[in-house]
C-alpha cells in the first residue's frame, strides 16, 4: 500500500523556532496521521515529498532521518521509505502546547535561520587527510584513519562573526569531501548521510585571548580586540563522536549563554 499524504492544516502550537528539518517532520508525522497510515505502508518519493512541503532534498532527508531515529518511518534500500511504528506518537497532543523537542545541537546556520538572519560562508581550505594520534583520541577512530577538515569563515548577514576549524571523520559521512560549504550546512549534510547522523549533545568550552596573527588579518582588527575560542565536540544519535570544531569569535560579536542545574 501507498501512503498518499495531504496537507492538514498547521498545528495550533508555536513551532516556528524549530529548525526545519524539525517542522518538516512534524507536517509529515501529522498526513500520516492524518491519513490512518499502518506500519508498512509505502511512502511517496523523495522527490514528491520534497515538492509537497516545499523544502530542498537535504531538508526532506533530515526530516526523514529525524523520524527515522524515532522509529517512526523506516528506508528499505532502494525501495523508499515506509511507516514504522506510530503506536508510541498516537496518543492527542495537547493542541496548544509543542510535544517537548528532541535533544539536538544547533549550528550556526540553524541559529541564523530561527533568529531570521541571513548565513553564509567562505571556505578557506577543504580537504581529507590522516587524524593525528589526539585528534584519533578525542573521535575515537583510528591514528592515521581519513578526517575531513574544513577552516571556513562564517558571516550572518553578510558580517563577519567567526573562523571555524571543522575535523570529522570521513566515514560518518563520504559526502562531505565532495559537499561546497560555501553554500551547503555542515549539519544538514549530516543529517543527509547514510545512515544519518544527527548532532545530539556536545562537550563545550569557552575561553578568552588575544588574537593570533592571522585572525588580526581575517577579521581587520587591532592586537588588542579580545577573542572568544570555543572547543566543541559533538557526539551523534548514538552516542559516537563525529565532529572536532574550534569557533574563534570577535570578543565583540559573541555571547554565551546557558543553563546551570544543580543536581541532587
Amino acid at each position: 500500500m501507498t501512503v498518499a499524504t495531504t496537507r492538514t492544516p498547521r498545528r495550533l502550537f508555536a513551532d516556528e523556532a524549530l529548525p526545519l528539518y524539525e517542522r518538516t517532520a512534524a507536517q509529515l508525522l501529522d498526513d500520516l496521521r492524518a491519513n490512518a497510515a499502518h506500519a508498512g505502508d509505502r511512502l511517496p518519493s523523495e522527490r514528491a515529498l520534497a515538492t509537497r512541503y516545499a523544502v530542498s532534498r537535504v531538508t526532506l532527508r533530515a526530516a526523514l532521518a529525524e523520524l527515522e531515529s524515532r522509529g517512526i518511518v523506516r528506508p528499505a534500500s532502494s525501495r523508499g521509505w515506509f511507516v514504522g511504528d506510530l503506536e508510541p506518537e498516537s496518543a492527542p497532543a495537547p493542541s496548544t502546547a509543542a510535544p517537548p523537542p528532541q535533544p539536538q545541537v544547533q549550528g550556526l546556520a540553524d541559529f541564523a535561520r530561527v533568529n531570521g538572519l541571513t548565513p553564509s560562508s567562505r571556505v578557506l581550505s577543504a580537504a581529507v587527510r590522516p587524524a593525528t594520534v589526539s585528534e584519533a583520541e578525542e573521535l575515537r577512530i583510528a591514528p592515521g584513519a581519513d578526517l575531513f577538515e574544513l577552516h571556513r569563515l562564517r558571516f550572518l548577514d553578510d558580517l563577519l562573526v567567526a573562523f571555524e576549524h571543522n575535523r570529522l571523520p570521513l566515514a560518518v559521512c563520504p559526502a562531505l569531501a565532495a559537499t561546497d560549504f560555501n553554500s551547503a550546512s555542515l549539519y544538514a549534510t549530516l543529517r543527509a548521510a547514510d545512515p544519518p547522523q544527527l548532532p545530539r549533545v556536545a562537550d563545550y568550552s569557552v575561553e578568552a585571548r588575544h588574537p593570533t596573527a592571522r585572525e588580526i588579518e581575517l577579521f581587520d582588527i587591532g592586537d588588542t580586540m579580545p577573542m572568544l575560542v570555543a572547543t566543541q565536540l559533538t557526539f551523534n544519535q548514538g552516542g559516537r563522536p563525529i565532529e572536532l570544531t574550534v569557533q574563534v569569535y570577535r570578543g565583540d560579536r559573541y555571547r554565551f549563554r546557558a543553563s546551570i542545574t544543580n543536581r541532587p
